[in-house]
């Protein structure tokens, strides 16, 4: 896919001040650890996520991306009332039915013109929503969406511990498929997407390729509500798919735009640890390219990772007018969107 209209017209992050570090949580996790004469300190060394942020148990996704949004809003030229698209893409909904973005839309009074759903796809969800709201301002369709994400783990996170403390099955080996619930973070962001001629010195979305390996669905799988989440994953078998559907979804981006593995100056994969991180970055032989974290200090904020550290990463003087980046997404089922952009 290419894209020649569209822009990053404003973007906008909220975070908790609430500060929870895998010492903290392996403390909680002490009488396990004692039983299973398990070394403290191995969640870091394992994921090199040192510490999350965290909202409290029951905190609406809805509430979260609002704040996100409200923030973008203090920036942005376009107007509430402007807004074509609105689309709520995180993992965290408020409820299965009706759509979260419908609160979304009621708390920050956009217009009743603007189309409103929630997109669903896992950590790819934000990615996912810049795709179909992309296509439809480069066909004509609107000129302005705005995209919004509310993550909150915290009740996975609490869960997890929970089920961790007092099932008494809980042995050296079963629990490797709970450790990913405990790098999870907390973030909320809100990305606003104009065609070009609104906003024409914005970044702009040159576009991207998609790949979908399915027969890995089984092997990262969650449920339940705003209260308490459950997830399981078999995290070595989900890397090694992932990064083989990396390398094909690499591929056809750099055929599509036209790229080679030298044209990026920042290179951003999804935010989920030091392993995923190196792996990746070995197996599409990008490792001499620059590249910005946000998963030490925030842990994997499902979809608003990739947003969230393209944001920071701004915000820090990473990028430069004229600088091209390579968000590479990926989301567990598995699906896989690479995009470029052009700051």
């Amino acid at each position: 896919m290419k894209f020649k209209n569209v822009v990053i017209e404003s973007f906008a992050y909220d975070i908790s001040s609430e500060i929870v570090t895998s010492i903290q949580i392996e403390e909680r996790l002490a009488p396990l650890y004692q039983r299973l004469k398990l070394p403290e300190g191995r969640l870091e060394l394992m994921t090199g996520i040192i510490s999350r942020r965290q909202w409290p148990t029951g905190t609406k996704p809805s509430d979260l991306s609002s704040a996100a949004a409200k923030k973008l809003f203090l920036n942005s030229k376009i107007k509430k009332d402007e807004i074509d698209l609105l689309i709520h893409a995180s993992v965290c909904r408020d409820f299965l039915e009706p759509a979260t973005a419908s609160v979304v839309h009621a708390n920050l009074e956009l217009s009743a013109h603007a189309m409103i759903f929630d997109l669903s796809n896992a950590c790819l969800g934000v990615i996912n929503a810049i795709v179909v709201a992309g296509n439809m301002i480069e066909n004509g369709q609107i000129k302005s969406a705005l995209i919004v994400s509310g993550e909150n783990g915290g009740p996975l996170i609490e869960g997890t511990i929970e089920k961790l403390l007092n099932d008494p099955l809980i042995d050296r080996k079963n629990i490797k498929k709970y450790i990913a619930n405990l790098t999870i973070g907390s973030a909320a962001t809100a990305i606003l997407l104009t065609h070009k001629s609104l906003s024409p010195e914005s970044p702009q979305i040159l576009g991207g390729s998609v790949q979908t390996d399915s027969s890995a669905n089984h092997l990262c799988r969650g449920d339940g509500n705003t209260h308490s989440l459950v997830m399981e994953t078999d995290s070595e078998e989900l890397l090694k798919y992932g990064v083989i559907l990396a390398q094909s979804t690499w591929q056809k981006l750099k055929a599509e735009l036209n790229w080679n593995n030298d044209t990026p100056q920042l290179v951003l994969t999804h935010q989920v640890g030091t392993a995923h991180e190196k792996l990746s970055l070995e197996s599409l032989e990008l490792t001499h390219k620059k590249t910005f974290r946000t998963y030490p200090t925030f842990g994997n904020t499902g979809s608003s990772a990739l947003p969230i550290t393209l944001m920071m990463a701004s915000e820090a003087g990473a990028l430069v007018k004229g600088d091209k980046v390579a968000l590479l997404g990926i989301g567990s089922g598995l699906s896989s969107i690479m995009l470029g952009v052009q700051w």
